[in-house]
């Protein structure tokens, strides 16, 4: 049973020569490639390589122990230079070929028969007590006996070749406008000294689908979800106005009075941030159709800079895009953004427009996708009979903000006020 893989390379014994072998005997002669296979095609193992046995019929129990030792002492003195190779276990021999030493000095080993086992090497080298592997053979076994393995030198870096791998396609450099370089530096500045933290809540929707095709069908007034986020996000601003502040480069927070929110606007030259003044004051109509109008003018390179620069609020929209997850970078001196998520469906039943976000001043907060979603209902203890679990369209809406001006607390106040015009979006009718 051999131990490794190889290819066989010359059968020692075969037919009637092959029986009754004692242990130890070399029976074949295997290589690990099959180049070296031609180097033994006439070696013949010499006779000295099959251990002695012990002929001898046993007559008393005095020959006994010289009979059963016969096996373990065939591999002491000469008979261990003969085998040569042969007295090593395949790892003992590469092992101690790897190393350039000759391990055959170690035999008889601690393995069957007395072959020498990689445990033999191993300790030997730990002792330094192995000679260095020659190199000349025996004048008759030099021609047929393959060439001993030589110390294995590793390479250096520098001596491998490698090959030369072309990973650059073709390509074209596109130099940035003047508006994307600026945008680029604010984020940048903004990501690097702004301290952001997040905040993230739910708001059902299904209140505000109902209210917007209710205006649709009855008043013929047509109205984004969008719209109604920038509506309930100006009240929140006027319920919690420590949200609507910013900082300023002195360290201190200056709290704005009025609520001025900046919609986002995808144009071909970058992202524009048109400002819708005086939210707060405005009704859904209004407010729709000032988005309408900014973001044409924003597409058009009209706008006039009073209308892009300032703002105290913002609120971007990505949900047509079927975006859920999203963290807005805060845009100084605002102090916070807010950023609305929804589900493609979502998008194609009720957003009109296309890449808006509403810019609150300070503030930016993200609001996650609408989504049917199955909501447990309150277990009341001792009812016949519980109500079952009701399908609400949810919005996750994130909240990021500079935690120089706004707390976590601040922020939770926020949240649980634009929620609350969110459910309840008849209060925005008054």
């Amino acid at each position: 049973e051999a131990q490794d893989d190889g290819i066989l390379a010359k059968i020692l014994r075969d037919g009637a020569n092959a029986t009754d072998l004692p242990i130890g005997t070399p029976i074949c002669v295997i290589t690990e490639e099959e180049e070296d296979v031609a180097a033994f095609a006439d070696y013949v193992a010499p006779e000295s390589e099959a251990p002695a046995t012990a002929t001898a019929p046993v007559e008393s129990s005095s020959s006994e122990e010289p009979a059963a030792a016969a096996p373990a002492s065939t591999l002491d003195g000469g008979d261990a230079s003969a085998l040569g190779d042969f007295v090593l276990m395949p790892s003992a021999r590469h092992l101690a070929h790897s190393k350039g030493l000759d391990a055959t000095v170690l035999a008889p080993g601690s393995g069957k028969g007395g072959r020498i086992t990689k445990g033999d090497v191993l300790k030997a080298l730990t002792e330094n007590t192995l000679p260095a592997l020659k190199v000349e053979a025996s004048t008759t076994t030099a021609a047929a006996a393959p060439p001993a393995a030589a110390p294995v030198t590793p390479l250096s870096l520098a001596d491998l070749v490698l090959p030369e791998i072309v990973t650059d396609g073709p390509s074209e450099d596109v130099s940035n406008n003047k508006m994307r370089k600026i945008i680029a530096s604010r984020l940048t500045e903004s990501k690097r000294e702004v301290p952001h933290f997040y905040t993230s809540f739910n708001v059902e929707l299904d209140a505000v689908l109902k209210l917007r095709k209710s205006l649709a069908n009855d008043h013929e007034v047509k109205v984004s979800v969008n719209d109604f986020v920038l509506r309930c996000a100006a009240l929140a601003l006027r319920d919690v106005p420590e949200v609507n502040g910013t900082q300023g480069a002195d360290g201190t927070v200056k709290y704005s009075d009025s609520i001025d929110i900046s919609v986002a606007v995808a144009t071909p030259t970058g992202l524009i941030t048109p400002i819708v003044f005086n939210t707060d004051e405005k009704g859904l109509a209004e407010i729709s159709s000032s988005i309408k109008d900014l973001a044409t003018r924003a597409r058009d390179g009209k706008l006039a800079p009073h209308e892009y620069q300032g703002g105290t609020f913002s609120v971007s929209n990505l949900g047509m895009f079927g975006i859920s997850e999203f963290s807005a970078v805060i845009n100084p001196p605002q102090a916070a953004i807010l950023v609305s998520l929804q589900t493609a469906k979502l998008c194609h039943d009720h957003c009109s427009r296309d890449l808006t976000g509403l810019h609150f001043g300070s503030t930016f907060q993200a609001v996650g996708g609408g989504t049917p979603t199955f909501v447990p209902t309150p277990f009341v203890d001792g009812a016949e009979e519980q109500a079952p679990p009701s399908i609400a369209t949810l919005m996750t809406a994130r909240l990021s903000a500079d935690r120089r001006v706004v707390d976590e607390p601040t922020a939770s106040l926020f949240g649980q006020a634009f929620s609350h015009y969110m459910n309840n979006p008849q209060l925005l009718l008054l």
